[in-house]
């Protein structure tokens, strides 16, 4: 018999001992919410935004075409408590569609700490931690509200929801750009930056605790990009390709390892544009 025949069993000793097979790996985080999460995952982190998106490109359409649907109650010369609403109801939405899909790695890594701490309420909480984190950009988006009827009081904001002149959107460029470049940016953009971070310093239990803790990181992502959303003046609040540009550029600089060089050197380019659009 040939002695160099070997057994399955030997084979199968034979393997290196550093492999593991795929199953026997452990789940990260991430892989355990998409695992057992995908209801709430899709519900918030693609029906929401797609739908949020649908509306702004429907508005946006219409807007700058007949302006006799979607958009219709924007030609008003009377800006009433109902059109107030009507426009701050814009904004947040705008804002779900922008900043939602950026705080995606938040929501999966709670949805899976949820889950393995307090199983029967993970959705529930999942929930809450969302609802917070969009109340921040809802209070942020009361106050662009406010901004955007006073600069339409001074002429600075036309009609169509633009910057004026030239000058206007330079100066917001300028503010956006020296923004960059605060230890107040760079504070809020490395919380934005470290979900994992956050969860450990900030846990709370129960729903309530949840909602607190996605509206302190809400808050958190409000401090580090409001000044790039005054930018939505100067190119057009309801210009789509500015604000596709935006939320790519918001997902790049929470998502990537961005860091504080990325925005000093963004911020830097936003002040040369703007003062050679004031010098031009």
């Amino acid at each position: 018999m040939d002695s160099t025949r070997r057994s399955p069993g030997a084979t199968r000793s034979a393997a290196p001992a550093s492999t593991v097979l795929p199953a026997e790996r452990p789940l990260t985080l991430i892989e355990h919410a998409l695992r057992y999460d995908r209801a709430p995952l899709v519900v918030l982190l693609v029906l929401v935004p797609v739908f949020s998106w649908m509306w702004i490109v429907i508005m946006a359409r219409d807007m700058y075409g007949p302006m006799t649907g979607a958009s219709a109650w924007m030609m008003t010369a009377r800006w009433d408590l109902p059109h107030l609403l009507l426009l701050w109801a814009m904004w947040s939405v705008m804002m779900t569609a922008m900043m939602l899909p950026s705080a995606s790695p938040l929501i999966l890594l709670y949805g899976a700490a949820a889950r393995r701490s307090q199983q029967g309420m993970a959705r529930q909480q999942t929930y809450a931690l969302v609802a917070g984190y969009l109340a921040a950009w809802t209070a942020f988006s009361l106050a662009a509200t406010v901004l955007q009827r006073a600069l339409a009081s001074l002429l600075l904001v036309s009609p169509m929801m633009e910057a004026g002149s030239s000058r206007v959107s330079a100066t917001l460029l300028i503010v956006a750009g020296m923004y960059q470049w605060t230890p107040l940016k760079h504070a809020c953009l490395r919380a934005c930056r470290s979900p994992l971070a956050f969860l450990m310093a900030r846990w709370r239990d129960g729903w309530s605790g949840a909602f607190r803790m996605g509206l302190a990181h809400g808050a958190y992502c409000v401090g580090c990009c409001w000044a790039l959303m005054l930018l939505l003046f100067a190119g057009g609040v309801m210009n789509v390709v500015v604000i596709a540009g935006l939320t790519a550029f918001v997902a790049v600089e929470k998502m990537t390892p961005f860091g504080r060089r990325g925005a000093q050197v963004t911020g830097a380019v936003m002040m040369a544009v703007g003062l050679w659009m004031l010098t031009r």
